[in-house]
Order: C-alpha cells, then structure tokens, then sequence
C-alpha cells in the first residue's frame, strides 16, 4: 500500500489555526471523511480511543484513529495530514501534526511504522511541522511508505 493511494493532497492541511484538542479530531475524523474513506460513525470511534490511551505519538505528532469496533465504518484504508500554525494542547503534550488514520484491518500496523520511521529522522520531522507545501508533505512521507 503506498501513500500515493492513501494519501490524497486533497487530505493534506497546512497552516490550521490552532484549536482544541477535541476540535482536532473533528477536523481529522472531516479529513477522511471527505476523502470517502469513512462513514461519519468512525469519528466517535476515533473519541472513544482517546479514551482508552492518547494518540499522541511524541514529537509533536498525534495519529487520532478508531478504535476496532469502529472499523466497520472504515469504507477504504486513507491517511490524513493536518498541520496547525502553533501548537495544540494534546493532554499536556504540545502537538503540531495530527495524522489520521482510517483501516479496517492491521492494515495501519505498516503506516504507522513508516510513519515512526520518518518522524524519528528529526530533519524530516522538522519540515513536516514547518513546510507550506503540499508536495512537500507527499514527498517526505511517500518514500517511508513504500518500503
């Protein structure tokens, strides 16, 4: 699976005013959902995992998603990038990128590990937080994908 195919530019978000967390999620759970790649339902899935363990991945960075009962309303495997001017509060932590993700299978296991991959290099991560360009987004995040 690459993140041409799970990735659209369309789903790529620059430059967000920040917001609260829980607006964070609605903004992610809208990304996908405009993408087709989930039924409205899946949002309060993605709530209801936040409940059971935060998504805040570190660096910066949050990967909100569902949780497995709310794979039934996962209708394609997608990803969203949502990249906010400043940081948003995300329980204590100080989160720049959420990165949405809908799979209906373990599917998601490989993106979030490409996803660690590049976000553990602290250059990519940086122009991830920092970048006004789409391109760039598809470009720092589609090599690690394709592995």
């Amino acid at each position: 699976m690459s993140t041409e195919s799970i990735l659209a530019p369309s789903s790529v978000r620059l430059g967000l005013d920040p917001v609260s967390k829980e607006d964070a999620i609605r903004l992610c759970g809208q990304v996908l959902i405009d993408a087709g790649a989930v039924a409205p339902a899946y949002v309060d899935g993605m709530f209801a995992r936040e409940l059971q363990v935060s998504t805040y991945l570190g660096e910066g960075v949050a990967i909100p998603h569902g949780t497995n009962e709310s794979r039934g309303h996962v209708l394609a495997p997608a990803l969203g990038f949502l990249q906010f001017a400043d940081p948003i509060d995300w329980d204590g932590n100080p989160v720049k990128l959420c990165i949405p993700i809908a799979s209906a299978a373990d599917d998601h296991l490989p993106i979030l590990a490409a996803l660690a991959e590049v976000l553990m290099d602290a250059q990519a991560a940086e122009r991830l937080r920092m970048t006004d360009s789409v391109d760039e987004v598809l470009t720092l995040l589609r090599p690690a994908e394709a592995n």
